[in-house]
């Protein structure tokens, strides 16, 4: 991996654990992701104007936009239900270790080859990241239905990750980025309001209307985050390296979480952040 494209990776790991705390300390953080998805389109679209990119360039993917677009209502959707339902600290790991289901799609249906030490360093950040999420006397197994929203949250955001690696290679990033929030915005609210089952389960998915700043400051981290992951696919980054790299959030979240949220199990974590660096450091050492 190029130098350029892991400090593209490094930033954007380093932002999303931020935007992802304020969405979670939101009074209804359903209504703050649907208004950072409202966010996110009134960034992209004039992004892509101001830069010349032709929006209508889009339907030289279809394809690709479509597996985006499912993919990415898959991923938030099982998100959502998964920590709902069980311990961030059991489930949320597995939802984030994409890299290596990438890999084994990318071998297997797209011809890509990995070097043996990459595939190692696939394998200590994917360790580090359960590490630094494990707490003891919890056990993946006890909910057997949330350990499977997990799953299909990982399988969502790998399957995301490839295709726009591909898409971005034809159309320009906020191109993607804006039709992917025009089709996935509606199913947000429709999903999110549903889950609610009460009257108030559509309304309470709108108080950026009354207080925007908040959601702008959400989605401007959020833009930029998910922006600099499509110019790293765009620039030539591998798409299990790149999604490996952007493990780097985690180690991100436990120092945020230790400074900010003042949370527990410092010293397991860091630990766990270093094998996680360690397996970043392999992986951007192999080109």
């Amino acid at each position: 991996m190029e130098l350029h494209i892991a400090i593209m990776v490094l930033v954007s790991a380093a932002l999303h654990p931020l935007w992802n705390a304020m969405i979670k300390r939101d009074a209804v953080p359903e209504g703050a992701f649907v208004g950072n998805a409202v966010m996110l389109l009134l960034l992209a679209g004039p992004h892509s104007l101001i830069g010349g990119y032709d929006l209508l360039a889009i339907t030289q993917i279809w394809h690709l936009l479509a597996i985006t677009v499912t993919a990415k209502l898959v991923y938030t959707i099982s998100l959502v239900v998964m920590l709902r339902r069980g311990d961030l600290s059991a489930y949320y790991p597995i939802a984030r270790s994409s890299p290596a289901f990438i890999a084994a799609v990318s071998a297997v249906f797209l011809g890509a080859l990995y070097a043996p030490m990459a595939l190692v360093g696939i394998a200590m950040v994917i360790a580090g990241a359960f590490w630094l999420q494990y707490k003891r006397g919890v056990r993946m197994l006890d909910n057997t239905v949330t350990l499977m929203f997990a799953l299909i949250a990982m399988v969502g955001t790998a399957v995301n990750s490839i295709a726009d690696a591909r898409a971005v290679q034809v159309v320009a990033p906020s191109v993607i980025f804006f039709w992917t929030f025009v089709f996935t915005l509606p199913g947000f609210v429709l999903a999110f309001g549903l889950f609610d089952g009460k009257s108030q389960g559509f309304t309470r998915l709108f108080p950026w209307l009354r207080n925007p700043l908040p959601y702008v400051k959400i989605g401007v981290l959020c833009y930029v985050s998910y922006l600099l992951i499509l110019l790293a696919y765009e620039g030539g980054g591998e798409v299990a390296a790149v999604n490996a790299v952007r493990q780097a959030s985690i180690p991100f979240s436990v120092l945020l979480g230790g400074l900010w949220l003042k949370e527990a199990d410092m010293g397991q974590r860091i630990l766990g952040s270093l094998l996680l660096a360690a397996g970043i450091v392999v992986i951007v050492m192999v080109r």
